[in-house]
């Protein structure tokens, strides 16, 4: 009697099999398909029945999250109303391993109604579904992994990987990278390393701005309230002059041997600070505050306008270390 381990060898030789097998199948079909989704100003909606139509669900994710707007489509649901989803610039991709699962047969006439263009991935290219697309991926397999060559398993596999290919190539040709991905993914890890300096500012009445002839008094006050421990110097054109900081107040009680609290904060304020643009990487913005060891940055547009205030506690809300 086989042993599981032994099960589970044959099993997955059966599918990596079937895989080299879909690589040998390959052909033009698939690049017509990648520039027919190029070309398409709609979306990429799949759709497939039961095991297919659980890795259509995937494929569709993964679409989704690389730049290729695209959402699954239930066939039996499509034939109740959710064909109204679908537009005439659409492409669909439709998969069945048989090429004859009725739901998706049915769904075919209606989708060439609409206009939309057609792609199948099929297991049988002389398959009613194969004949009536405009292009027929070779999702074909010799048997399935199941003993008993009945379970969705070599199949499946085939299929998932293939829709993989499909989104690989699509990132490839359309020039998709890190930052792009990052976008789409705003919670993951990577997402909160291509936080920008924009996504965390401060911004508007938050920015703690005072004119340069503030009095010196006032200007803590102001800096007490504002919880930043900094405040950021204008000019009357909203031009950075200088900042302010807690530890700017001690260095000039420390050097003073008359405290004048009525002086203009321009008398006592740090002249040409380190700033950063809105565009930075947040991470850039946390290096240069380690590099200088400071908490806080105001944020300039190009001409040295204020346009936000970054504090070290924000870059920590975000997790992003």
């Amino acid at each position: 009697m086989i042993t599981p381990l032994e099960s589970a060898k044959k099993a997955l030789n059966f599918e990596i099999e079937a895989l080299k097998e879909a690589v040998n199948n390959l052909d033009d079909n698939f690049t017509k398909a990648v520039e027919l989704i190029l070309n398409s100003s709609g979306r990429l909606i799949v759709s497939g029945m039961g095991k297919s139509g659980l890795i259509g669900s995937k494929i569709a994710a993964t679409l989704s999250s690389t730049g290729t707007p695209s959402f699954f489509l239930h066939p039996a649901e499509a034939l109740h109303g959710d064909l109204g989803m679908v537009k005439e610039d659409d492409v669909v991709l439709l998969l069945s391993n048989s090429g004859e699962t009725d739901e998706i047969i049915r769904i075919v006439p209606f989708l060439r109604r609409i206009g939309t263009r057609i792609i199948a991935m099929v297991g049988n290219i002389e398959s009613s579904l194969a004949k009536n697309s405009d292009i027929v991926l070779n999702s074909f397999v010799a048997r399935e992994a199941c003993p008993l060559n009945l379970a969705p398993t070599s199949s499946t596999t085939v299929s998932l990987a293939l829709g993989d290919a499909l989104a690989c190539a699509l990132i490839e040709a359309r020039g998709f990278k890190e930052k792009d991905f990052a976008r789409f993914h705003p919670s993951g890890s990577l997402g909160r390393k291509f936080i920008s300096v924009k996504d965390l500012m401060h911004s508007g009445d938050s920015i703690p701005l005072v004119a340069p002839d503030a009095i010196l008094r006032e200007a803590v006050v102001k800096m007490s309230h504002g919880g930043f421990g900094a405040l950021v110097i204008t000019d009357s054109d909203n031009k950075l002059l200088g900042v302010f900081t807690d530890g700017d107040l001690r260095r000039y009680f420390e050097k003073s041997k008359n405290v004048d609290l009525d002086i203009p904060i321009s008398k006592v304020m740090t002249v040409n600070p380190k700033r950063v643009t809105s565009n930075r990487l947040a991470m850039e913005a946390l290096k240069t505050m380690e590099d200088k060891a400071i908490t806080s940055l105001p944020v300039v547009d190009h001409e040295d306008h204020v346009v936000g205030f970054l504090h070290l506690h924000d870059i920590l809300k975000s997790r992003l270390v």
